[in-house]
């Protein structure tokens, strides 16, 4: 078979037709091109949108968190976040001179930022050494190493110096609590979210979060390839707003106190919880609250229970609620102090419930006045029988019990109280089979201290935005009259009797210098399964009362479940306790308390020479305490007006500002206290009473900046 001779063809172009086809081509080119340009979306996309998404960008500017303070200005929790500092060197990032972003003053710069990072000159001499190594670098930015590791102070205070080319980027956001477990259940926590925001969630920092967070801003602008800010780029701003800050009622002088007296009573014992509140009768201020177990809020170690004792806490409360049953009786106009009954048992008619004094056997036949002294069911029983269920559930609805009082922490339970048969009645007429608050008692208790006008109780004094406005301020708000003046007068009458006047071991409760009334109250423990708990310990055992009795300026309440040791522990606790807070709040002795001729007025001595000043003191029989080496006199406790009895300690700060630790063994709590606060050292308190020893020997001198006196009390 032959072969198939293939034909080759060859396609010749004349330089026409060449010289058409580039033509065409480069026509198509530059249609397309003219298409992106003129054209906002190529292939679906949005060409505009693209190159702002990937040269643009947006950073959050976060609020920064406000304080939380004290009543007195004292901040008990504030924001720790940490930072590294960035320094700009490159001068492209200027645009206006006038307006410098970068370090323009390397060394100036340097010595700045090292007069905060650094404690000790040595210290000083090192940072800025290696802060203008760092600064002689040919790069757009730096990091400053481990000296550019600071905290929230360090960096407000370098803001403070307005550096050019100084930035700081946040490494960890967090929450500092100065006292650690220190009234944990009211201030709470709030932690970082995975949004980098800080939240609380418990207690103050939950309830006023909003208040607190602030509103975080932005910044937006264009971005060059090494991912900084162009030169020529417009920045769209909006700043963040800081957080408002939040002044709550309590002191911190008293709140010591109370945690000292809580930790001192719970130490190496067994018990549920104890609790401890005092509240400003006429204002309704929680100016302490102290309970155990308490947690840590920087660590959350400790944090079992999310039920803060002051106002969750729902129990029954046993023989304190005979103040408010007796007060029903005698509003109702059934009551007659000097009326006679038969103490010891008494049974109902509902099918022979049998209701017992403690005793088991009563005191015989005694009048009612004596039977509130002696705590007595059967008479609170009689009492309750003929008022009747409808009357007494009115009178408890209208001392608030039942009801939440709205004071402004988070949990708040509200109690229970269901009265209808004869039972229920008899057993709610001395605290059982009803459930209350801590809180609930203390706003029905105010009234014994108002004329019988019940006071709204409230943790917060006041919130204050970042402009300086208050935004918020409590103060003072009467509820209800729950009793009449002649009721009040008799009510505070029998409170009296209950500590001075009736069993001998309730003398133990009084303080040695102020005049309390109060009502104890041993209540049973309802069992899950019905009925009460019977062990031995199975009691929560309560006092609330008022002080000083006179002219009651105060409502305290102390409390604690199934506590295991001595009935003088309880004693102890209330006794000393309040004598050590009357001190500090100087409601002790008065003119009818004493002779009056050791009863000697304060006046002023500021600016006055401190040897004058000490010499007219001694005269009158009083002991100058002098701080300082100063000429003059700057400061001064007690104030101008004061009333003290003589041999009572007057302090003197002068104007030298070296001060030297007295001899401070056997000092009050109140007199270490004051002497602290007038030299603004740091202090903390173990146990209660009498200064034992301390941690900074006599005649050391004392950097108020640097050191904190560890005190050591005993009763």
């Amino acid at each position: 078979m032959g072969k198939i001779k293939r034909k080759n063809y060859k396609i010749r172009l004349n330089m026409k037709q060449t010289m058409l086809i580039v033509g065409l081509f480069f026509c198509l080119i530059i249609i397309k091109l003219a298409y992106v340009v003129l054209s906002n979306n190529v292939d679906g996309i949005n060409l505009t949108e693209f190159a702002s998404s990937r040269n643009t960008t947006k950073e959050t500017l976060y609020a920064s968190r406000g304080v939380i303070y004290d009543v007195n200005g004292k901040p008990l929790a504030k924001n720790a976040n940490s930072y590294k500092i960035i320094a700009i060197l490159s001068p492209s990032r200027t645009t206006d001179m006038n307006n410098p972003k970068h370090v323009v003053d390397k060394e100036g710069t340097a010595n700045s930022l090292c007069a905060i990072l650094a404690s000790t000159e040595e210290g000083k001499t090192k940072c800025t050494s290696d802060l203008n190594n760092y600064f002689a670098q040919d790069l757009y930015q730096v990091e400053l190493g481990t000296w550019g590791r600071i905290t929230e102070d360090e960096r407000q205070a370098i803001l403070k110096l307005d550096l050019p080319g100084i930035e700081f980027e946040t490494l960890a956001k967090k929450r500092q609590y100065i006292n650690s477990s220190w009234a944990s259940y009211i201030i709470g926590y709030a932690r970082s979210n995975d949004e980098g925001e800080i939240v609380g969630e418990m207690g103050i920092e939950a309830y006023f979060d909003n208040e607190l967070k602030g509103q975080n801003g932005y910044v937006e602008y264009q971005q060059d390839a090494y991912g900084y800010k162009m030169a020529t780029s417009e920045e769209i701003r909006e700043d963040a707003v800081s957080g408002s800050d939040v002044y709550l009622t309590i002191d911190s002088d008293i709140q010591n106190v109370l945690e000292n007296a809580i930790a001192s009573f719970s130490k190496d014992k067994t018990l549920e919880w104890a609790m401890f509140t005092i509240m400003d009768a006429k204002t309704g201020a929680i100016v302490a609250s102290a309970s155990n177990p308490n947690f840590n809020p920087n660590t959350l170690e400790g944090l079992d229970n999310y039920l803060n004792p002051l106002v969750s806490y729902q129990y029954e409360p046993g023989s304190t609620m005979k103040i408010f049953s007796w007060l029903a009786a005698m509003e109702n106009g059934i009551y007659n102090g000097s009326d006679m009954y038969e103490s010891g048992t008494i049974t109902l008619s509902d099918g022979g419930t049998v209701i017992k004094d403690f005793n088991n056997v009563g005191w015989g036949s005694i009048n009612y006045d004596t039977g509130f002294a002696y705590s007595s069911n059967v008479a609170a029983t009689n009492l309750a029988l003929k008022l009747g269920s409808a009357k007494l559930n009115d009178y408890y609805d209208l001392c608030g019990f039942g009801e939440k009082t709205g004071i402004t922490l988070p949990g708040e339970a509200e109690g229970q109280v269901d009265i209808t048969y004869e039972s229920e009645l008899a057993n709610a007429s001395f605290g059982q089979g009803i459930l209350v608050t801590p809180v609930q008692l203390l706003q029905a208790m105010s009234a014994i201290a108002n004329d019988g006008v019940m006071i709204k109780p409230y943790i917060v004094d006041k919130v204050v935005d970042s402009e300086g406005n208050t935004t918020l301020q409590n103060s003072r708000t009467e509820l209800t009259r729950i009793a009449s003046t002649e009721s009040i007068n008799k009510m505070k009458e029998l409170l009296y009797n209950v500590v001075y006047n009736s069993f001998s071991y309730n003398k133990s409760y009084a303080p040695s210098n102020v005049t309390i009334a109060g009502k104890t109250g041993t209540a049973q423990i309802a069992s899950a399964t019905g009925g009460y708990l019977t062990g031995e310990y199975d009691y929560i055992k309560s006092f609330l009362g008022i002080f000083p009795y006179e002219e009651p300026q105060y409502v305290f309440y102390f409390a604690t479940k199934e506590f295991v040791g001595p009935s003088t522990d309880i004693y102890n606790i209330i006794s000393n306790t309040i004598k050590e807070v009357a001190n500090i709040v100087n409601v002790t002795e008065t003119e009818s308390d004493v002779d009056a001729s050791k009863i000697i007025y304060i006046t002023q001595y500021l600016s006055k020479e401190v040897t004058t000043v000490s010499e007219d003191l001694k005269n009158q029989g009083l002991t100058p305490v002098i701080i300082g080496n100063g000429k003059y006199v700057i400061n001064q406790y007690p104030l101008s007006g004061s009333k003290v009895i003589a041999g009572s300690k007057v302090f003197l700060l002068t104007n030298e500002s070296t001060y030297k630790m007295p001899d401070v063994t056997g000092w009050s709590t109140n007199e270490i206290i004051r002497f602290c606060n007038l030299i603004g050292l740091n202090y903390t308190l173990n146990g209660y009473g009498k200064v034992t020893s301390t941690n900074i020997p006599a005649d050391t001198v004392i950097d108020p900046t640097t050191m904190t006196l560890e005190i050591t009390l005993n009763t």
